[in-house]
């Protein structure tokens, strides 16, 4: 691995911000200082952990940020849910956004499994 850059799940996860920015832009803007900042916190720190823990110089470290990662996407799926049952996004909005949570979870959990083995 050269950088953070490199890694399908960082990269991913960029993306990944960027579509919960559009979700929430529309959001009542009582919102604004409530739900809508919770959610875009929770997934600004998706890519940031994946990137502090890349630059970091062990791979217990690097884990570490990647845990904390999942669980900033576990909190980002619980609030999309509740923006869901509050009608702010469509259910099919949700269950987009829960595939590609799915598949950029699976790939930290890969290069967490990666990482172990490496030692």
């Amino acid at each position: 691995m050269k950088t953070h850059k490199d890694l399908e799940a960082w990269k991913n996860s960029i993306v990944l911000v960027t579509d919960v920015y559009r979700l929430t832009k529309s959001f009542p803007k009582e919102e604004m200082y409530g739900l809508t900042s919770q959610i875009r916190r929770s997934a600004v720190s998706i890519p940031s952990n994946i990137a502090e823990g890349a630059g970091r110089q062990h791979n217990k470290e690097f884990i570490q940020f990647l845990y904390i990662a999942i669980g900033s996407m576990s909190e980002l799926e619980t609030q999309m849910l509740i923006a869901c049952n509050l009608e702010y996004i469509t259910e099919d909005a949700l269950t987009d956004f829960n595939e590609k949570v799915k598949i950029i979870t699976n790939q930290i959990l890969g290069l967490t499994k990666y990482l172990k083995n490496r030692g």
